[in-house]
C-alpha cells in the first residue's frame, strides 16, 4: 500500500518507520510527509511529538484528534522546499494537503517552518497562504453600453441577458 503522503513509496519504506520511532526523520520534507500521514492515519502521538518542544502545549490534542478523524484524507502535494536538507538546521516547506470536511473540498495551503535540534527535525510553526483575489485583466462591461459583439444593442439586450450564449 502506497504512503498517504503521495511519495510514491509504500507505507513500510516512506512515513511508517518515522511514526513509530524507528528512525528519524532526515530532512523536514520527510518529517512534514511524516506529519500529514499521522494525520491521514490518526497518530496524534506523532503529530504532539513531532511539534517542537516549546510548541507543544500549544497543541489542543482533542481538537487535533477530532479534525484527524472526521476529516476524509485524498493527497499531499510539496510545491517548493527551502532549506531542511540533512546538513541543514532549518528548513521550509510549502505544501498543499487535499481533504474533505463535512462534505466539504478543502485545500490547505501552508508553508511550515521546521528546526533540528540534536540531530531531530520538530515542526516549529506554519502560516497557511491564502488564495490570490480574482483580478479581471479586462475591463468590465456596463449593461447599458453597446454590446461587444457589433449588434448594436445594448449588453444587457444582448450577449449580457440571461442565458446568453457568447
Amino acid at each position: 500500500m502506497n504512503c498517504p503522503c503521495t511519495s510514491g513509496k509504500p507505507f513500510a519504506e516512506c512515513c511508517e518507520p518515522i511514526i513509530t520511532r524507528q528512525r528519524v526523520a532526515a530532512t523536514a520534507e520527510e518529517l512534514m510527509r511524516s506529519r500529514y500521514t499521522a494525520y491521514a492515519r490518526g497518530h496524534i502521538d506523532w503529530i504532539i511529538e513531532s511539534q517542537s518542544p516549546e510548541g507543544r502545549v500549544h497543541v489542543d490534542r482533542k481538537a487535533t484528534e477530532e479534525w484527524s478523524k472526521r476529516a476524509e484524507w485524498h493527497r499531499m502535494e510539496v510545491i517548493e522546499v527551502d532549506r531542511g536538507d540533512v546538513g541543514d538546521n532549518e528548513g521550509f516547506v510549502d505544501f498543499k494537503a487535499y481533504y474533505t470536511l463535512g462534505g466539504e473540498d478543502i485545500t490547505h495551503h501552508e508553508v511550515a517552518s521546521f528546526r533540528k535540534e540534536d540531530g531531530v527535525w520538530y515542526f516549529v510553526d506554519g502560516v497557511e497562504v491564502k488564495p490570490r483575489p480574482f483580478k479581471r485583466l479586462d475591463r468590465k462591461i456596463g449593461p447599458n453600453e453597446k454590446c461587444p459583439c457589433g449588434s448594436d444593442k445594448k449588453y444587457k439586450k444582448c450577449c449580457g441577458r440571461p442565458g446568453a450564449t457568447v
